[in-house]
């Protein structure tokens, strides 16, 4: 997918891998070292770091997720946002999309923060620095495992649930092998993505259930017979008789189940006669320029009526509309009580010190 392509069909992917170079070049452009910058540096472009996170600063929940440590770093979560963005986008939406990969961000951050501090109490652990988006790729991926599980498809296609285990599953065992990567974060991060991406599903299916019940319906009413009429004989009082040859005797026809093959028809007639049943839904097709056939309770369903009862663009109940949202705004209020407990914890304890 080209560049072009990855802004018209995914916006906000596109904005975010643009964001994580731009933030890269400009820190290379100020002196920051491109392989290995300094904690000092890192710090003054907003890592995420419990004394200063959970202290006063707890927009660095966020800003770490646009900040990298050294040029590997950056290429390998750009892939990886490239490969997820592109598709999880288009099948979200932009902006739960990118409600996700921020609310991801803040819960790897968040865990993150909870174990090291959990370790300072214990006096097994002391501060640390974390950055990179990986926990909200982290979010996104586990994302779509729950999509694939529900069979959600992007462009009409199904997301192969087995690579996506195995994707995810390789970066989990590479965070617990390799010292220095943020093993909270990822999880974190997926579980967060995790839950959001439940309400989005439940959300789907139930749109998926209301439109299928629709056209249930829909097509429960166009099962009816949609011609069934009784005509007279000819008005004229002609009595249609083989020495009348244009003529068709119609005797109590039901319509939809005419046989064509008894019909004695002649010239241009027939071709109309041999569509009856390509084109049923209207009198001149079948009784064409005349004025010998007078219907008796007749009923005709015309194409444009058809039409109008063909299901339109079902919604799901209300409360199915707003679950993603409200299961968003219940985890932003979660984090921030969150925050704010480990918050208290530090100055109480600061206090006692």
């Amino acid at each position: 997918m080209t560049i072009k392509q990855l802004f018209t069909s995914a916006p906000v992917t596109a904005l975010l891998l643009l964001s994580f170079i731009s933030l890269f070049v400009i820190q290379i452009l100020t002196g920051v070292d491109a392989n290995n910058p300094s904690t000092a540096a890192l710090l003054k472009w907003g890592a995420n770091a419990l004394p200063y996170t959970m202290g006063y600063e707890p927009w660095r929940l966020v800003s770490s997720g646009f900040l990298h440590i050294g040029l590997m770093h950056l290429l390998f979560n750009g892939f990886a946002m490239y490969f997820f963005g592109q598709i999880a986008e288009p099948m979200f939406g932009s902006v739960k999309f990118f409600l996700l990969f921020i609310l991801a961000v803040i819960g790897g951050n968040l865990l993150n923060n909870y174990v090291t501090w959990q370790g300072i109490l214990d006096a097994t652990g002391q501060p640390g620095l974390s950055a990179g988006a990986s926990g909200g790729i982290m979010g996104i991926g586990a994302a779509l495992l729950i999509a694939a599980l529900f069979k959600i498809s992007v462009n009409g296609m199904l997301l192969n649930l087995k690579s996506l285990v195995f994707i995810m599953g390789i970066n989990l065992v590479y965070g617990f092998a390799v010292p220095g990567i943020d093993n909270a974060g990822h999880i974190g991060g997926a579980l967060t993505g995790l839950v959001i991406a439940l309400a989005i599903s439940l959300t789907h299916r139930q749109k998926i259930a209301a439109q299928q019940s629709a056209m249930l319906s829909h097509l429960s009413t166009l099962s009816a017979p949609i011609y069934q009429s009784t005509y007279s004989d000819y008005s004229d009082g002609v009595n249609p008789t083989a020495n009348n040859p244009d003529s068709v005797a119609v005797h109590n026809i039901d319509v939809d189940n005419i046989d064509v093959n008894n019909i004695n028809i002649k010239h241009h007639d027939a071709d109309i006669y041999q569509n009856t049943y390509k084109n049923i839904y209207s009198d001149a097709d079948i009784y064409p320029n005349t004025d010998s056939h007078i219907p008796v309770n007749s009923r005709v369903t015309t194409a444009t009526e058809a039409t109008a009862l063909a299901p339109a663009t079902v919604k799901p109940a209300i409360i199915w509309q707003l679950l993603p949202w409200l299961i968003m705004l219940l985890i932003t209020i979660g984090f921030s009580w969150f925050w704010l407990d480990i918050h208290n914890q530090i100055l109480q304890v600061l206090a006692a010190v």
